[in-house]
């Protein structure tokens, strides 16, 4: 491309770009990010209110989070909330639980083994992969130096 060209072309992108305020994006994040918690305070309120303890209440406060997560994906509902919330909705749970949910709804044309089943984590399989082998490298590290620190 010639300079001319380059310039244009620059032009263009500059164009068609959206624009974003970072302060109102960080807004939306924290106020998305908090109605979710929030969300999941009622929930964890309501479940010990009923009588179970700590632990029960915890599960059943990501179960019931998860289960609505995927409800709502699978109503379209989910992509309009992380388009307004960007990071406040996809940094929970729910938002880990859309990653798996929207490409097992999308390829389910394709059948169950070839749409479902291999592209199911294309998404969320990275996060899942990269989060097991560093809290392995972690684990590793933290066991070497319980075992050296006790030699010492």
């Amino acid at each position: 491309m010639n300079e001319k060209e380059q310039e244009a072309y620059n032009e263009y992108v500059k164009e068609v770009t959206p624009t974003k305020s970072l302060p109102v994006q960080m807004i939306k994040a924290f106020v998305t990010g908090g109605l979710i918690c929030l969300l999941g305070q009622v929930i964890l309120n309501i479940c010990q209110g009923m009588g179970l303890d700590r632990d029960a209440s915890s599960a059943w406060c990501s179960l019931i989070l998860v289960f609505l997560s995927i409800l709502l994906t699978g109503f379209n509902i989910y992509p309009s909330i992380t388009k307004f919330g960007g990071a406040g909705a996809l940094v929970p749970i729910t938002g880990f639980a859309n990653s798996v949910a929207a490409p097992a709804i999308e390829f389910k044309k394709e059948g169950q083994v070839f749409g479902i089943g291999c592209k199911i984590f294309t998404i969320a399989g990275p996060v899942i992969l990269y989060g097991i082998f560093t809290s392995w490298i972690l684990g590793l590290i933290y066991w070497l130096w319980q075992t050296f620190a006790g030699m010492g």
